[in-house]
């Protein structure tokens, strides 16, 4: 197996290479490496691993005499991923991937949410949680979760200060704080954690 993945949205890359390689695996940075490393790279065993290697490459299109070679290594039969933050399609090396087949995936960065759409979502919410995450399911995929969290904060405390306090506003701004905690804890996914927030939130206020 043999991917090429690029692009600047980190997190879903790093997703991804989880979900493939899971959490042991081999790592190369591309500078570092020579054209002379590839056959071992790709084709050589390890003395303490009976099964199929699991590596990962970083940055290899920065190494241009290696770049240019990495078609060579397509048949490999270990699990191997190259992550390129940017990735020039002009090259001879990108060209050669592309002809054979190799599978080459961009991760766009993503988009900050609107201010206006998170204002309605989290209203919505208040009133129907599962419409609530409907909504949400629409654009988690383009846009940053983190960024849709701190305009719900935004807005709850807006929502706050209007009603001067309210007993409702304050439950509303705590759940935050809790989802706050969680998201920088918990192993879920930040959508999964924001959805799962949207649902109660109606229920609970």
């Amino acid at each position: 197996m043999f991917k090429v993945f690029y692009g600047p949205n980190r997190l879903e890359v790093e997703k991804n290479i989880k979900n493939i390689l899971g959490e042991d695996y081999e790592v190369f940075e591309g500078e570092s490496l020579e054209a002379a490393d590839l056959p071992s790279v790709f084709f050589g065993t390890s003395l303490f691993e009976a099964e199929k290697r699991r590596i990962l490459l970083k940055n290899v299109g920065e190494n241009s005499a290696v770049w240019e070679k990495i078609a060579d290594y397509a048949n490999t039969e270990h699990e191997v991923i190259i992550w390129e933050l940017k990735l020039d399609k002009r090259s001879a090396g990108y060209k050669r991937l592309k002809e054979i087949g190799v599978e080459l995936r961009e991760f766009p960065e993503l988009k900050r949410p609107e201010e206006k759409l998170v204002f309605n979502i989290l209203d919505t919410a208040l009133r129907n949680g599962e419409r609530a995450v409907e909504m949400v399911e629409q654009i988690e995929l383009t846009q940053d979760p983190y960024m849709f969290f701190g305009l719900m904060v935004t807005q709850a405390l807006k929502k706050y200060e209007l009603s001067g306090g309210g007993a409702r506003e304050r439950k509303l701004v705590k759940g935050l704080a809790e989802l706050d905690m969680q998201m920088k804890t918990a192993s879920l996914e930040p959508w999964v954690l924001v959805k799962g927030f949207l649902l109660r939130v109606g229920k609970a206020l």
